[in-house]
């Protein structure tokens, strides 16, 4: 584990009051606005340089939103990036162009990320030619450079995608993402379509190459142990808003919010003893709309520690626990750690037919 996992190091990129809000668009002539999905909702990020910064949740969350707004491959709505000290959230096109080669991203699906058309020699290259940094036999002998760096023959440069397995193809795009030397990787759950013993292959060559190349990560996932592999710092995201921030063993040893609570305790432990005596806490209802989150706290409709007072009238502050750099947004975190307010069974919020109002939406005016 590197150095900055007390969050105290070189920061590399820093999200301020991040918003993606997608709009929802109503009528065929007219194409009115009637609503935002508020796929990422005011989140606040640090990752320090040659760290890993794992982020997780359940699918829907915005963890994806996230990582692709960082890059700049979605428009932010609202809020900062700053990366390496510079302003990036209005830059142009052309302005962002000599960045582009500091930031790269894996993307999650190596079967649909890579161009079935395209050799793997001229995807990997695709890169080097783009940005004008090599072409012909200096392009060609890179690429055979970088195939053997994520473990892969030489002569894999003249096959096709289809010719590969899924890590193999996962090795290809991280191959690509490594063409233009960067500083800084999104890695998009590089691992969820793997097979496990594969997972783990991917994850080691993840760490090797990190070590080579100072490589600092945003390492996008909702499996929580590979998470807790790699990572040195880990963010827990709900419903478009980071919940708890904690060093990785840290979290696992003492999570703070009810979400993080609730997540862990649904792994397995492989430990026959513990696991019979231990009670998994099971969540009330589905993940709400993104499109319509309920008000205050938003895990208040679905949390097992929820209470009648502040949860559904104040919104929870991500603040400090410690000293250790642990953040968690919760009203009721030294309760719940002390024992006074136990889980309990929660209503499932009623979800009615699209397009009708929620319990908890105010009536139109």
């Amino acid at each position: 584990m590197s150095a900055s996992a007390n969050g105290n190091g070189e920061a590399l990129v820093e999200v301020e009051n991040l918003k993606v809000y997608f709009p929802i668009k109503s009528g065929i002539v007219l194409d009115r606005h009637v609503g935002d999905v508020r796929a990422v909702d005011d989140v606040s990020l640090r990752i320090e340089r040659g760290e890993t910064l794992g982020l997780v949740g359940e699918s829907g969350c915005g963890k994806s939103t996230v990582g692709r707004a960082i890059l700049r491959l979605y428009e932010p709505t609202a809020g900062r990036i700053v990366f390496d000290g510079e302003d990036i959230t209005t830059l142009s096109e052309a302005e962002l162009r000599p960045l582009r080669r500091r930031m790269q991203m894996v993307f999650q699906d190596p079967f649909a990320s890579l161009n079935p058309r395209h050799s793997v020699g001229r995807i990997v290259g695709e890169p080097l030619r783009v940005h004008g940094l090599a072409r012909g036999k200096a392009a060609t002998q890179r690429v055979r450079e970088l195939l053997e760096t994520v473990g892969l023959p030489p002569d894999a440069a003249s096959r096709y995608p289809h010719e590969f397995s899924g890590g193999q193809r996962q090795r290809v795009g991280l191959a690509r993402s490594l063409a233009l030397n960067p500083d800084f990787v999104v890695a998009d759950e590089p691992v969820s379509a793997l097979d496990v013993s594969i997972q783990a292959q991917i994850i080691n060559l993840l760490e090797d190459l990190q070590r080579e190349f100072d490589l600092t990560y945003l390492f996008i996932a909702h499996d929580l142990a590979v998470v807790r592999h790699i990572s040195d710092r880990i963010a827990v995201m709900y419903l478009g808003s980071i919940v708890e921030v904690s060093p990785a063993e840290e979290l696992y040893e003492n999570p703070l919010h009810p979400y993080t609570i609730t997540l862990l305790s649904a792994v397995p432990i492989p430990d026959p003893v513990v696991e019979r005596e231990r009670e998994a806490i099971l969540l009330a209802g589905d993940l709400p709309s993104p499109a319509n989150p309920p008000p205050a706290c938003r895990f208040h409709t679905r949390c097992p520690y929820v209470q009648p007072t502040r949860c559904r009238d104040e919104a929870p502050p991500l603040r400090p626990f410690g000293t250790s750099g642990h953040l968690a947004a919760c009203h009721w975190v030294e309760e719940i750690k002390a024992g006074t307010i136990q889980p309990h069974e929660v209503e499932p919020v009623f979800e009615p037919p699209v397009g009708q109002p929620r319990a908890y939406e105010p009536p139109p005016t």
